[in-house]
């Protein structure tokens, strides 16, 4: 059976700076990272918006922090499709079957929590397909962990803002809902949903929005009242995680900080921006090569018909189909002293970010 849409209603005092964070994703030093950037203290209320743990490198020790966060603090900690999975796997009634835990375990391995935690305990990785044996290690060594992830509600509610996940098709009825289409709710922006009140949420990074430039800023539909904050941390080579803060009062403006853990340079040249640019993502990313090179390939992308460079190492095989990681040729405008984030240098070029939008500088770097 299909379980509901767990819902908290709280009202946020207006003396109290409120923090959004989704999709950390097991990354502890980026959400240690964009905390510290944002000031984080003791009297500002923290949101995270699901996917906290999962396909990251040490979900665990995320898991740990956000729960001694919320000892001391005002913690809102929401659950995503990701956050699920562990809670499900040790249920006796969990709905996804073992089949999916075997895949998921495959593919991830150590990115996994589960993985995670059957190593802390003691459980050699090698006899992870023994579910059962798993499932009891996990049970029997971390009880608070799973009555933390138990405990997560699916929404949050407050007179002026709705946090959830994936997303909702509405203001009203959501104990009805079904969890599972609030936290997996792919390309949410794309559905036409508006509301009265702002409505948070992650799980789609914000960069599979736009056909024409990659960015990992958050995403504000002020006419629909949608903020959608997934920077695509640890899904993305070029990934952030973004931190929205909220206004003090209705109708005030939002500000953001992010943290993508890329090393830093100043720019020493003037760039002008380029034109039209193509934005290559996941889901939409075959490409065919029109001539290999030792550091760029020139690629032309199916989807579009665009030909462009193309970083050679961000080529790969799936299936018998050739795709390349994200990728642009996305040109922007840069100042003398602005301050980038450096993707890649190469000896001509380099892939930087800016204001979270990724593209290619060719001005020098310090």
């Amino acid at each position: 059976m299909e379980r509901k849409a767990t819902v908290v209603h709280t009202d946020f005092p207006q003396d109290r700076r409120v923090l959004a964070i989704s999709d950390v994703h097991g990354n502890l030093p980026f959400l240690r990272g964009v905390l510290d950037k944002a000031g984080y203290g003791e009297d500002d209320i923290l949101v995270l918006v699901g996917d906290l743990v999962e396909k990251g490198p040490d979900s665990l020790a995320t898991l740990r922090y956000v729960m001694e966060l919320a000892r001391t603090r005002t913690v809102y900690a929401l659950r995503g499709n990701c956050d699920n999975l562990v809670e499900d796997f040790t249920r006796a009634d969990g709905e996804i079957g073992p089949a999916f835990y075997r895949h998921y375990l495959k593919v991830w391995g150590e990115r996994s929590l589960i993985c995670q935690m059957g190593r802390a305990a003691g459980f050699p990785l090698r006899a992870q397909e023994e579910l059962p044996a798993l499932r009891a290690v996990l049970r029997r060594h971390f009880a608070p962990e799973l009555a933390f992830l138990s405990a997560m509600p699916v929404i949050l509610e407050t007179p002026d803002y709705l946090f959830v996940h994936g997303g909702v098709p509405g203001e009203t009825g959501l104990e009805e809902l079904e969890a599972w289409s609030c936290m997996k709710n792919d390309e949410f922006l794309a559905q036409g949903h508006a509301f009265r009140r702002w409505c948070v949420v992650g799980h789609w990074p914000v960069t599979l929005y736009d056909p024409h430039i990659p960015s990992a800023a958050p995403l504000l539909e002020r006419e629909r009242h949608i903020a959608s904050i997934d920077g695509g941390c640890v899904l993305k080579l070029d990934g952030q995680l973004n931190a929205l803060v909220l206004p003090r009062t209705a109708g005030g403006a939002f500000s953001w900080y992010s943290y993508d853990g890329l090393p830093k340079a100043t720019a020493l040249d003037p760039q002008t921006a380029g034109g039209d640019s193509v934005n290559i993502r996941w889901g939409r990313n075959r490409v065919e090569v029109l001539e290999r090179g030792a550091e760029l390939s020139r690629c032309r992308h199916l989807e579009s018909g665009r030909v462009l460079e193309v970083l050679t190492d961000y080529l790969y095989e799936d299936q018998g189909v050739l795709r390349c990681q994200d990728s642009t040729d996305y040109r922007p405008q840069i100042a003398a002293g602005d301050r980038l984030s450096v993707v890649r240098r190469l000896s001509d070029r380099a892939l930087v970010k800016k204001n979270g939008a990724t593209g290619w500088y060719f001005g020098r770097l310090a």
